[in-house]
C-alpha cells in the first residue's frame, strides 16, 4: 500500500506519518508512505499512489489538492484531527484502508 501524505512538514506530521507506519506494520501490511508538501503534491500524485491523505492543518487546501489527486485517479481524504497524533495510528489506518476499498 502506498500512502502519499500532503502535510505542512512539521514535528506533528512525522509523528503521524510514524503513527500510521507502526500501526500498519503491527497489523502485518506492506505500507509505504511518503509526506510531501502542498507545493510537491500535484506531480507527486500522478506516480502510482493508491491513496493520498491531507493534513489537518492545511484544510483550506483541501479543494485543491483533491482535485489534483482525481484527475490521477487517486482517492483523498482530509485525516480527522483526532487521528493526527501518536496514537492516531489505528484511526490513520482505518481511514485509509477505507478509501482503497
Amino acid at each position: 500500500m502506498k500512502v502519499l501524505f500532503v502535510c505542512s512538514a512539521g514535528m506533528s506530521s512525522t509523528i503521524a506519518v510514524n503513527a500510521l507506519k507502526a500501526e500498519a506494520e503491527k497489523n502485518g501490511m506492506d505500507i509505504e508512505v511518503l509526506a510531501v508538501g502542498t507545493q510537491e503534491f500535484e506531480e507527486e500524485v500522478k506516480n502510482g499512489w493508491d491513496v493520498a491523505m491531507v493534513a489537518p492543518q492545511i484544510r483550506h487546501r483541501y479543494s485543491y489538492l483533491e482535485a489534483a489527486a482525481k484527475e490521477a485517479n487517486v482517492p483523498c481524504a482530509l485525516i480527522q484531527p483526532q487521528a493526527y497524533s501518536p496514537l492516531g495510528g489505528p484511526k490513520l489506518l482505518a481511514q485509509v484502508k477505507e478509501l482503497i476499498k
